[in-house]
C-alpha cells in the first residue's frame, strides 16, 4: 500500500501549480513602472470622448422666462410647457428623469437601454451628422461634445439675445458592456453610469467585483473610435494601469472577462476546491490502477 503513495508525490506538483496566489487576485499591486509627478501624484490620463456614428445625444436649451425657445425649436418637446422658459428640449431625452432604463439603486448605474432616450434623442446618422430642429445638420462624428455644443450655442445666439440661453449637450451617461462566462452572469450585460468619468475599477466595483475564476491579467477592452475599434489588453493586478487611458471607461466600451485555464479544469478557484479536485483525481487513478491490476 505504501508503494501507492508515490502517486501522491507525482501529482503534488500539479496541485501546487494549480493553486491561485495572492499575486493573481490582488488589484493594482505596486509596480516600478508607475509614473507619478513631482508631488507624488498619479497624473490623470483621461481620454476625451469623440462622437461616433450611431451615437445618440441629448440636447437641452435653457432660456430666460421671456426666451421662448420651445416655439423656435420644438413646441412638442418643450419641458414645462410653452412660454414658461424653464427648459426646452430639441430632443427629449428622459436621461434618468422618466426614462425606460431608470437608475439602479444609489449607484447611478442602470441596466439596459433607455427607450425614451433612443426614440427621442439626436441620432448621429451615417454621414456623422445630427439634425437639430430649427438649426439643421451639424457635424458630430469625430468631435467632442463641447465642440458641438459651442457650435449649436452660436446658432442659438443668432435667434436669442446672447447670454439669455444656454445649450446643454450630453450622452445618456457612460454606456459600457461587460461579457464574461456563466459564473459572471450577474456581472455581464449593458451598464449605464451617469457620471462624467468612470475608471475600470469603479465600473467593476459598482457591479460587485470579479470572482477568482476571472483572469485579472487578461482583461480585453474593445473601444469604439471614429476611425474604428481599438483592442487593448489590461492587467488589473498592476498599479501602473492607472497611467493607461484604458484605465478610464469610455462610452461604448466592451469589457471582456477571460476565464482562467485553471478554473476550467476544476483547479484554482480556491484551496479547498483545488484539494478536493486533486484528491478526486488521485482516488480515481488509484481505483483504475487497482482494477487493472486485479484483472
Amino acid at each position: 500500500m505504501m508503494k501507492n503513495f508515490k502517486y501522491l508525490f507525482l501529482i503534488f506538483p500539479l496541485l501546487v501549480t494549480s493553486c491561485i496566489t495572492t499575486k493573481d487576485v490582488r488589484y493594482l499591486q505596486p509596480s516600478e513602472s508607475l509614473v507619478i509627478n513631482e508631488e507624488g501624484l498619479v497624473p490623470y490620463n483621461i481620454p476625451v470622448y469623440r462622437i461616433t456614428k450611431n451615437d445618440i445625444l441629448n440636447l437641452n436649451i435653457v432660456t430666460t422666462p421671456k426666451g421662448d425657445a420651445a416655439q423656435f425649436y420644438s413646441s412638442y418637446n418643450s419641458s414645462g410647457g410653452i412660454g414658461t422658459g424653464s427648459v426646452s428640449n430639441s430632443a427629449l431625452s428622459g436621461g434618468g428623469i422618466a426614462g425606460g432604463g431608470g437608475v439602479g439603486g444609489n449607484s447611478g448605474v442602470s441596466r439596459g437601454g433607455n427607450m425614451n432616450f433612443y426614440f427621442n434623442g439626436l441620432k448621429v446618422d451615417s454621414n456623422g451628422d445630427i439634425n437639430v430642429f430649427g438649426i439643421g445638420y451639424v457635424k458630430a462624428e469625430g468631435r467632442t461634445l463641447e465642440d458641438i455644443r459651442k457650435e449649436i450655442q452660436e446658432k442659438v445666439n443668432e435667434n436669442f439675445q446672447e447670454g439669455k440661453s444656454e445649450v446643454r449637450l450630453n450622452t445618456d451617461g457612460i454606456t459600457y458592456y461587460i461579457l464574461g462566462d456563466v459564473e459572471t452572469t450577474g456581472l455581464s450585460g449593458e451598464k449605464v453610469a451617469h457620471k462624467n468619468t468612470l475608471t475600470i475599477t469603479e465600473a467593476l466595483a459598482i457591479n460587485g467585483g470579479l470572482n477568482r475564476t476571472i483572469d485579472k491579467k487578461e482583461i480585453v477592452i474593445h473601444r469604439k473610435l471614429p476611425e474604428g475599434i481599438k483592442i487593448a489588453k489590461i492587467d488589473l493586478t498592476r498599479e501602473d494601469l492607472m497611467n493607461s487611458p484604458f484605465y478610464y471607461v469610455q462610452n461604448g466600451d466592451e469589457i471582456y472577462l477571460n476565464t482562467r485555464a485553471k478554473s476550467l479544469n476544476g483547479f484554482g478557484k480556491d484551496p479547498i476546491q483545488t484539494l478536493t479536485t486533486g484528491v478526486s483525481v488521485i482516488t480515481t487513478a488509484l481505483s483504475i490502477y487497482l482494477l487493472l491490476k486485479n484483472l
